[in-house]
């Protein structure tokens, strides 16, 4: 492995796309590109006025979303919180989360641990 890996992570396949969820969202995975051991980082955009296509809890990973662009809310269990750029917000593994994207959507970057098979989908979490 080399001492160090460049990725765009623009250039990372967008995963949401290839599973029929662009409309959403895009969700880019870069691990294998970056030959991450055990972190997991996830470069994510939710659309203008979306929400991502589902929410989602962990066993055992927390997560940190970071805000690069935009704006929205995130809905955590019952309650919902506002994101701008630049917050950093961790969620703790038993914690369904998913957000909504403002009118200018809502660019992310997600760091965990990662836990391979960890993440259990919670399809209609936040119905209005």
């Amino acid at each position: 492995m080399p001492d160090y890996t460049l990725v765009n992570l623009r250039a990372v396949e967008d995963l949401a796309a290839r599973h029929g969820f662009s409309e959403f969202q895009e969700a880019r995975f870069p691990r294998e590109e970056l030959h991450l051991r055990t972190l997991g980082l996830s470069y994510q955009v939710v659309k203008p006025g979306k929400r991502h296509a589902f929410g989602h809890w962990h066993r055992e990973a927390e997560e940190v979303y970071v805000v690069l662009a935009g704006s929205g809310r995130c809905r955590l269990n019952g309650e919902t919180v506002e994101v701008r750029p630049l917050d950093a917000l961790r969620v703790g593994p038993a914690v369904t989360r998913r957000f909504e994207a403002g009118p200018e959507g809502l660019e992310l970057l997600v760091f965990s641990p990662h836990h391979p098979g960890d993440a259990e989908i919670v399809p209609d979490f936040w119905q209005d």
